[in-house]
């Protein structure tokens, strides 16, 4: 190969390098990180910076207890319907995404009944800022908080990276069976997301 042949490959090469790099900055991750084989490598890569010695959510295996509080203020363990799956949702009222899909939670919640996947959430925020935005907007289902911080309730749920919006599904028996970054985009991906044999 020529030299100058060498040198357009490794400039076409480098520019479409750049075009990745700047198709991902402006769109995001793309569409492969909304698939179940996309989700568990991002997953992989969050979880290797989990905090030593602390006990963290991973799929196919039990939920751990989740310390969260009730939004008047008492610390509890989450809890978890018997016998039903749970979608916790874990979001800031700062999270512009957490916000968006809020109400995609909620029709699906809404369309559950009292047999379905209950949607519970977890915000990582001040107790104003949590108890001011439900005030405004008031939720179909129940809410908890935590803190931010090293060992909160999302680094326990699986994501030490701290990335918001941040869901698991737990089936009935209380086993994590999924585990999802980043917003869902309608009420119909959050039921195909929550479909599992497993429930």
């Amino acid at each position: 190969m020529k030299r100058e042949t060498r040198q357009l490959l490794w400039i076409a090469l480098l520019a479409g390098a750049v075009g990745l790099v700047a198709a991902f900055v402006v769109n995001g991750p793309g569409p492969i990180w909304r698939t179940e084989l996309g989700q568990r490598a991002l997953q992989a890569v969050i979880q290797r910076d989990a905090p030593a010695g602390l006990a963290i959510a991973r799929s196919g295996e039990p939920l751990p207890k989740v310390s969260v509080m009730t939004l008047d203020g008492t610390r509890i363990d989450l809890p978890l319907p018997n016998g039903r799956p749970v979608l916790v949702n874990v979001w800031a009222t700062w999270c512009g995404p957490c916000i968006k899909e809020m109400p995609e939670l909620a029709a699906f919640h809404e369309k559950q009944g009292n047999d379905g996947v209950q949607v519970v959430g977890v915000a990582l925020d001040e107790a104003a800022a949590v108890h001011d935005w439900l005030a405004r907007r008031p939720s179909p289902y129940p809410h908890y908080r935590d803190d931010a911080g090293p060992r909160d309730a999302g680094v326990v749920l699986g994501n030490p990276a701290g990335v918001l919006p941040y869901s698991v599904l737990v089936d009935a028996r209380g086993v994590v069976r999924k585990q999802r970054v980043g917003p869902f985009t309608s009420e119909t991906d959050v039921a195909y997301w929550s479909h599992t044999d497993a429930n």
